[in-house]
């Protein structure tokens, strides 16, 4: 489903990315995974679009997509959650998510403001599906209070829900179980199995190596900027060059 041919990005003199190609394939959940530094998040800016390719090239459903910009991404159905959470802070919860659903309103702007039934009716179901959204996620609870107020944790949940509102088919996830604790990660982990289970591609850069062996079918390794390894999560578990790159070598 995406596929990644000779990716290079160099910052300045500093090359963050060096020759990297690998594939996605559809219907799974695919962890990109390495030290610190490897160039995880870096990998993950260029593939949405926010950063620009020095070299190489990017493939969705096989149409090059490698300069595309995120919003003509997102129309065709690549999605991504942030490392640091990415909220409208004053909306509240259930407005957020609307947010990503008015993407897809064919309401313009004459029947907005007059409110014509039209309007009126697209914005009961534009509701109803975020209301279904937030329930799916576990946080339906929390609807009406202020973004700004959420407990980190529901904060993860909601930008996920966000996401899932512009109905992808493919959603990257920077770090999702970051500052979670042990039962939101169990219902992070749920979720990304519900989605998976729905037909969505998911690609997760995570840390919580404990998460990414229990769902992901297959696991990208990077480290200095480049690829060490490609396999199943027992493959990688048992690849000396990542348990070095992980661990040091004696």
């Amino acid at each position: 489903m995406l596929r990644l041919e000779g990716i290079t990005k160099i910052f300045g003199g500093l090359t963050a990315l060096e020759n990297v190609s690998f594939s996605i394939k559809k219907g799974e959940i695919t962890g990109i995974i390495g030290p610190n530094g490897a160039g995880k998040t870096t990998l993950f800016n260029i593939i949405s679009g926010i950063y620009g390719i020095t070299f190489g090239d990017i493939f969705l459903d096989g149409e090059k997509i490698s300069r595309f910009s995120p919003e003509k991404l997102a129309l065709r159905g690549l999605v991504r959650t942030f490392q640091n959470i990415e909220l409208f802070s004053q909306m509240t919860v259930l407005e957020n998510v609307m947010v990503g659903l008015h993407t897809k309103s064919k309401s313009g702007i004459f029947s907005c403001a007059f409110k014509l039934p039209c309007h009126l009716k697209e914005e009961r179901l534009i509701r109803e599906k975020a209301l279904s959204l937030l329930e799916f996620n576990g946080i339906a609870d929390v609807a009406d209070m202020i973004a700004a107020n959420l407990p980190f944790g529901k904060g993860r949940l909601l930008e996920i829900a966000r996401a899932m509102a512009l109905d992808p088919s493919i959603i990257l996830m920077d770090e999702p179980a970051a500052g979670l604790n042990n039962r939101e990660t169990a219902k992070l982990a749920e979720i990304i199995l519900q989605l998976k289970k729905s037909g969505v591609t998911v690609v997760l850069v995570e840390h919580d190596m404990e998460l990414v062996m229990e769902i992901c079918d297959s696991l990208v390794v990077l480290d200095l900027g480049r690829m060490l390894a490609t396999g199943t999560p027992l493959e990688i578990q048992e690849n000396q060059a990542v348990i070095t790159a992980y661990l040091g070598q004696e």
